[in-house]
């Protein structure tokens, strides 16, 4: 096989006079210039000009106007004194982004852009060298073209050699989000609505306290002077927020941090370089522009560069650019040629191309040729190497992010970090994320809260006011200083109703909450990466799962198969398949010549390469599918798989590619190695999607006993008999495999030969023609669903979320699975990506609550099903792996990467990492999404209860006071509201997920963060502890006057126990009246009410002082206790009362639905309903039935 580099190349064209034989005659004029650049590659400037051109056809003359791409930085050199290269990072980005061998040859090919980074192409770079010349583009533009230079490499003074490619390049490290400090997120978790207010209530407050405490002295109950305390209240509440927006940031920073520490753990690992004329291994991170790498099967490529040497060098750049052909990789001047040869095959465009005389080439300035030395960046080979068959042409790029499929080779590389194709890819997707459902509506109530405790404010200080003046009438204070203090104890008297009615512990119970969850997620395999992600997964309402590694365990596994036509085999056959081989039998049933084709057809036609595992034992790197088939042949005793590839020599590889279903291998039998004898032999090994196997072959292997493989003709009872098989397997959820051979007696079979380097281009087609192949077999593998998977699918039905299955694979192995899985249910709809994708939008809008399998569908079908399900009110939850999976990731309201097999962009576009790749781990996800949810709205119950009670006795007691003095003084509404109900907001808001979170629907968007029930509690215990409190202060019943200091303690203690045990009973919010249940799973639940009491306790009898308190007895306390404890059975009472009774209040029917309409199953579940249940019957989308519908011929 010739080498894919050349010893003696070509003259290479690098001037517009010398193009003549790359063009016929006639024909219209090309412009070329360069593609539009990419958002993340727009950094050089760029000029349109307006060209009239007026070109000349056999039949007319017209005139149009083109305009045309100018990048004029791309061939100017740089006037940077402190660069000694010839190129800036800009420059050689424009050669990869997109491809543009134009460009390469402008700059003189491989060597001149090895010469202009001072780069070694044999040897290497040598890290202690220094750099004492500087190289200028003019000059490395000018050797190309035999141009003496006028602009000579200058000698400099001798700088360090990879401190300076540093410094112009940068390294191949990703900077790191623009970490935010402490203090910035210290900032950004102030800027809460709620936090706002309750800190400007606080300074108003403190100012106030300050004011008091100077301007107006306070005595004790014996007469005695004391210093004044009322400045503590708005102290301890701007500590309190101090609080809040600690632990928030502090938690965001951790978090942030413990991702960093992982992905830099995670994205280091070791290349092969050239460095110094020696092979060695460096980090990837140590990469620099102008090292030398090498590549090898099943490695990702970490930076930019272009093609040295190698052999047979393919790559899979699919990752990176979405195109599943596998790129060959060649020198230079072998693509050159390749394109000449293009044009002169394409004689028809060749004389389209040659009327105008300006080349396609990029070309330097030339004193012979002024007109022809435009700047403009020419991408005419890349457009006509695409627009040749659809085919991928070999070019001379290595792309970052890509995979080697198979070959060996070099590069130099010419990009990294940033300036990368992978790194402009993953800088792209660095947004900022959307606010979430829950922070929508926390902002509203915030601000719902802001009006409500303004308009309370505002009507006290009114009635206060009113009744002030009023008393003048029985005579006016004699000193004006009496008049401010009485208006400035008014004052502070509203300043106590702000601040009672912001709920200063809701910030910290939805930070505290999602703080609990991420950390407890994380032991359920759930990696955290967006806070908010948490909430937001509680709601979802749908999710687009992978089927491969998620669903499945991605453990592909040879479990049955069909040699010949008639010779079957299974692992661990039941006692009744007589006629079916247990696979270990297969080497003493089958004849020998037969199985040793197996064994070559299988070991040569993969790209699968022996490896180690993390562990570092054996193991099989690549492709799943090939990973299971040489695992097969091993277990019928094959020689090693390496062993036989090096035993014949590869003529020539056809990739596999998405277009022909199908890869092929050509090997050369020399002659004393096949029956023929007289001469050597060209086998091609083929395999593929078995239906179009089986359509190309011929004849079939037969399973006869003798020297040589024997086979016969492939007969119609024979096809129709391996078409039931082939059904039979995929209806198993078996993924199917057609293997087949054919011989040539030479090669290639036009009898073209290799030239320039490069393998004569033979079609594929020619392999397969006159339906040449002979069948070898059909080979089912299972890739068995993971455990777990079925009972998944079903809580997250029970749980109202719709789960559809997105998968490349073809429609009857999708079906087969999914209808495993419980995904297809009766009523279902199943429909292919390319049919899906070109629905007009009402038709997809119709289609899409029924969808439950996308098959053979794309990256980019995935996008569109993920936005239309969005545009259409879904909160959407997406499974992904692959870096084209990025923009669905990313545009999904929760993503979800895999930890194992995903790739480094979908981890980073992705919401949330599955650590162990498994869909369970996703209803796990949903339980903790809705746990957070409902610590939330617990713990605003029970504040919005405190809120409201505290008020209204505020309110009424201030205006009923004769000294117009709240009940509940300021110190003491700031212990209940700020710091019982921060300990509540830990108690509450981190009770454990419990399979009960899965027997309700999600909530939808436009759902109340209030619900009915809410309202009926939070409005039915406050009117119990307001007509409570009310009773004991102005009743009578305890023969103390209202203003007495024992008979305020006794109303201020009963006011806390209420809450205390208020707090049991708002751990459920629903209507079931078990309100212990799972009580002791939440210890934090147990020690927060324990301190409370303890507090209170201390509170009455020792800080009388501070809180203007005395010690009471014990028939107090009991009293105190005993009335708190009949909040549990007025919550069971406020329980038994119909929603329905309610049902006046809403007069709207959305909003009536939304309170009354039970739970939610989502924007498209009533449409859903039948598939849901399982209910009507098995339907499928008629417009499908357009589309030849080619089972199993996707990706193997």
């Amino acid at each position: 096989m010739a080498s894919d580099s050349n010893d003696k190349p070509p003259a290479i064209v690098t001037h517009p006079d010398e193009l003549g034989s790359y063009h016929g005659t006639g024909g219209e004029p090309t412009i070329v210039g360069t593609a539009t650049p990419s958002p993340v590659t727009s950094t050089t400037k760029e000029v349109t000009i307006a060209t009239t051109i007026t070109t000349t056809t056999s039949s007319s003359t017209t005139g149009e106007e083109i305009k045309i791409d100018m990048r004029e930085d791309l061939v100017t050199a740089h006037n940077d004194n402190n660069n000694p290269f010839a190129f800036i990072p800009s420059q050689l980005e424009a050669l990869m982004d997109p491809k543009n061998l134009d460009l390469l040859i402008k700059y003189g090919g491989l060597e001149g852009v090895a010469r202009g980074l001072h780069a070694e192409l044999h040897t290497g770079l040598s890290p202690n060298a220094e750099i004492s010349n500087k190289v200028t583009l003019n000059s490395i533009m000018n050797e190309s073209n035999n141009t003496n230079s006028a602009n000579a490499d200058t000698s400099i003074k001798p700088i360090n050699n990879l401190e300076q490619r540093t410094h112009v390049f940068g390294t191949n490290v990703l900077p790191q989000i623009k970490g935010k400090n402490i203090f910035q997120l210290m900032f950004l978790a102030f800027r809460d609505k709620t936090l706002i207010l309750l800190g400007i209530a606080a300074i108003i407050s403190l100012a106030v306290g300050i004011y008091e405490s100077i301007a107006i002295p306070e005595y004790d109950n014996e007469g005695h002077k004391v210093m004044g305390i009322k400045w503590v209240e708005g102290l301890v509440i701007i500590c309190a927020i101090t609080i809040v927006v600690l632990v928030g940031s502090i938690n965001d920073f951790q978090k942030d941090k413990q991702f960093r520490k992982l992905n830099a753990k995670k994205e280091d690992r070791q290349v092969k370089a050239t460095r110094s004329g020696n092979t060695t291994m460096i980090s990837v991170h140590d990469i620099q522009v102008g090292d030398i790498l090498h590549l090898e099967p099943g490695e990702v490529i970490p930076s930019d560069g272009i093609f040295i040497e190698g052999h047979n060098l393919k790559c899979d750049e699919s990752a990176a650019t979405g195109e599943s052909d596998a790129v060959r990789k060649l020198d230079w001047r072998a693509c050159v040629h390749k394109i000449y040869q293009l044009k002169g095959d394409n004689n028809e465009e060749a004389e389209e191309h040659n009327h105008q005389k300006s080349s396609d080439y990029l070309v330097p300035p030339s004193p012979n040729n002024r007109v022809a030395s435009s700047s403009s960046v020419g991408t005419a080979t890349t457009r006509l190497a695409t627009a040749h068959s659809g085919k991928s042409m070999p070019d001379p790029f290595i792309i970052s992010g890509s995979k080697v499929l198979e070959g060996v080779g070099t590069y130099l590389v010419t990009s990294v970090g940033i300036h990368s194709y992978h790194g402009r890819t993953m800088m792209a997707l660095r947004t900022e994320d959307e606010i979430t459902p829950l922070q929508v509506k926390l902002n509203g109530l915030a601000g719902m809260i802001t009006k409500l405790g303004s308009i309370a404010a505002v009507l006290m200080l009114v009635a206060l006011l009113i009744r002030y003046f009023v008393g003048f009438r029985h005579g006016i204070p004699s000193e004006p200083t009496e008049i401010v203090s009485d208006v400035m104890s008014i004052l502070i008297l509203v300043v106590t109703v702000i601040v009672v009615a912001v709920p200063e512990g809701l910030p910290l119970a939805v930070t505290l909450a999602l703080a609990y969850a991420t950390r407890r997620m994380l032991k359920d395999n759930n990696l955290v990466r967006v806070l908010a992600s948490c909430e937001t997964m509680g709601n979802a309402t749908t999710v687009c799962s992978d089927k491969t590694g998620t669903l499945t365990q991605n453990k592909m596994t040879v479990v049955a198969g069909t040699l010949g036509s008639s010779f079957r085999f299974r692992r661990d056959p039941s006692d009744s398949q007589t006629d079916v081989f247990n696979v270990p039998n297969i080497i003493n049933k089958l004849p020998k010549p037969a199985l040793e084709l197996i064994h070559q057809g299988i070991a040569v036609n993969s790209t699968a390469f022996q490896g180690k595992d993390e562990s570092g034992s054996p193991t099989i790197i690549g492709n799943k599918t090939e990973s299971a088939l040489l695992s097969f042949i091993s277990e019928t005793e094959s020689e090693h798989f390496e062993t036989l590839r090096r035993q014949h020599e590869v003529e020539q590889v056809f990739p596999f590619s998405s277009e022909r279903k199908a890869m092929a291998t050509i090997i050369k039998i020399p002659s004393d190695e096949n029956e023929k004898g007289s001469q050597p032999i060209y086998r091609a090994h083929i395999k593929g999607a078995s239906e179009i196997i089986v359509q190309h072959c011929s004849r079939v292997l037969a399973v006869d006993q003798g020297d040589h493989v024997q086979t016969r003709a492939f007969t119609e009872a024979d096809r129709t008999q391996i078409d039931h098989i082939i059904q039979t397997y995929a209806s198993q959820s078996l993924r199917t495999i057609g293997i087949a051979y054919r011989d040539f007696t030479h090669w290639p079979p036009n009898g073209s030969s290799a030239t320039n380097g490069i393998e004569p281009d033979v079609p594929y087609d020619d392999l397969i023609q006159d339906q040449g192949l002979t069948l070898v077999g059909i080979i089912g593998i299972e890739d068995p669903l993971r455990p777990g998977v079925k009972d998944a699918v079903r809580q997250c039905q029970q749980a109202g979320v719709f789960i559809r299955m997105v998968t490349g694979d073809n429609v009857v192995t999708a079906k087969s699975i999914a209808r495993q899985c419980g995904i297809y249910t009766t009523g279902g709809l199943i429909m292919e990506g390319p049919v899906f994708r070109h629905l007009p939008p009402s038709e997809m809008d119709a289609v899409i609550p029924r969808l439950q399998v996308l098959a053979r569908s794309s990256p980019e079908d995935k996008r569109i099903l993920v936005e239309r399900l969005k545009e259409m009110g879904e909160i959407v939850a997406v499974t992904g792996d692959g870096t084209n999976d990025g923009p669905a990731l990313k545009l999904a309201d929760v993503g979800f990467s895999m930890g194992i097999a995903g790739t480094e962009v979908a981890k980073e576009a992705s919401s949330i990492i599955l650590m162990d790749d498994n869909f369970a781990s996703i209803v796990r996800a949903i339980m903790w999404g809705r746990c957070v949810n409902d610590g939330v709205r617990k713990f605003l119950e029970f504040q919005l209860t405190v809120n409201v009670t505290a008020v209204v006795l505020t309110f009424i007691s201030g205006v009923a006071s004769e000294e117009q003095k709240s009940v509940l003084t300021a110190v003491q509404l700031l212990w209940v509201n700020l710091i019982m109900d921060t300990l509540a907001a830990l108690a509450l808001a981190t009770d454990p997920p419990t399979e009960e979170l899965l027997q309700r629907g999600p909530q939808p968007k436009s759902a109340p963060l209030i619900s009915l029930q809410m309202w009926k509690m939070i409005i039915g215990q406050s009117i119990f502890q307001i007509i409570v409190t009310f009773v004991l202060l102005y009743g009578g019943i305890l023969d103390y006057h209202p203003e007495d200091t024992i008979l305020q303690t006794i109303v201020f203690n009963t006011f806390v126990f209420c809450q205390i045990f208020n707090e049991i009973n708002c751990r459920r919010i629903d209507r079931k009246l078990n309100i212990f249940h799972n009580i002791w799973a939440n210890k934090f639940f147990i020690i927060v009410f324990i301190v409370c009491i303890f507090l209170q306790a201390v509170i009455v009898n020792f800080a009388g002082v501070a809180f203007q308190v005395v010690q009471i007895d014990g028939p107090s306390w009991a009293i105190a206790i005993v009335v708190g404890m009949f909040s549990l059975p007025v919550g069971v009472l406020v329980r038994l009362i119909p929603d329905s009774w309610f049902g006046f209040l809403f007069r709207n029917p959305n909003t009536r639905r939304r309170y009354l309409g039970g739970d939610y199953k989502g924007p498209l579940m009533s449409a859903g309903s039948l598939y849901m249940a399982g209910n009507g019957n098995d339907t499928t989308y008629d417009k499908s039935e357009e589309v030849d519908i080619k089972k199993n011929q996707d990706s193997y």
